[in-house]
């Protein structure tokens, strides 16, 4: 039986290539390391496949059609930006599995919106390219409504991440998946406010995942996040659906960097599975 072995959340910042001066250089090189970790932290798990939560930033889906979630099943490429050092090329991915989520989740209740054919952006090829550690390890990408109205809600969000998880571990398949909440934390985009950061919303969030308080996160009220964090900040439901996927966990913080020159607050942690109590332990 497949399962989801474990998850980690991270950011996506194109600044990261675009603007790799723009901080001070022990900064920039803490932020590589911190996706570095990640990459030796999902190869000790044997994963076999990742799956990275995205976001739509209204680059791959438009006015005609603005799906909810959606899931790629087939052929995947990417970036379709250009990004410096990041050449769009041919990924490789898990499809079998991938359309065995997206058909379980219609036999369930969950309506995926399915790509049979996909170009990822960098909200999912991004961290995927810096945590491969020069492995071609099967992706499928999953992308959420968090930068366009309509949003999906988090409650919704969560139930994603617990529909993911229920189709991995009904696939008979010995796969090994690591889920990948990719986002945030703190930074507006596109408002008179871009470039701030909130370290301190930041650091709260952060502690709410090293305590695996998905029901508080999920509480959240957007307009409260928009005030404290920005826009940006909407991407918690990526984190919210990886917490979910990965089932009753807890987190350990990898790095946290508030970096204005690139205009995001870039919070990195894995999320731990807890394993459950044995019938008749202490």
């Amino acid at each position: 039986m497949a399962s989801v072995v474990g998850g980690f959340l991270l950011p996506h910042d194109p600044m990261i290539l675009t603007m790799p001066d723009a901080p001070p250089q022990d900064v920039a090189d803490r932020v590589r390391a911190a996706y570095g970790e990640i990459g030796r932290r999902i190869t000790a798990l044997d994963a076999t496949t990742v799956i990275v939560i995205g976001t739509d930033h209204y680059v791959l889906f438009g006015p005609g059609c603005l799906p909810q979630f959606a899931i790629a099943t087939g052929d995947v490429d990417g970036p379709i930006e250009r990004l410096p050092g990041l050449e769009r090329r041919t990924l490789p991915t898990n499809a079998p599995l991938a359309q065995h989520i997206a058909a379980h989740g219609h036999r369930n209740g969950l309506d995926w919106a399915v790509a049979p054919t996909f170009t990822a952006d960098h909200s999912v090829v991004l961290p995927y390219e810096l945590i491969r550690e020069g492995r071609d390890l099967p992706l499928i990408p999953v992308y959420l409504a968090c930068g366009v109205q309509p949003l999906i809600p988090l409650p919704r969000a969560r139930q994603v991440g617990a529909a993911i998880r229920s189709a991995v571990e009904s696939w008979p398949g010995d796969d090994r998946v690591v889920v990948v909440g990719s986002g945030g934390i703190s930074h507006w985009v596109g408002t008179a406010e871009m470039g701030a950061v909130s370290p301190e919303f930041d650091r709260a969030l952060l502690e709410l995942i090293e305590e695996g308080d998905i029901d508080t996160i999920t509480s959240m009220d957007d307009d409260d996040i928009l005030a404290r964090a920005g826009n940006g900040a909407l991407e918690v439901r990526n984190f919210v659906a990886a917490m979910a996927a990965v089932g009753p966990c807890r987190g350990d913080v990898i790095a946290y960097e508030a970096v204005p020159e690139w205009i995001t607050g870039l919070g990195f942690a894995e999320l731990r599975p807890i394993a459950p109590e044995r019938e008749g332990s202490a």
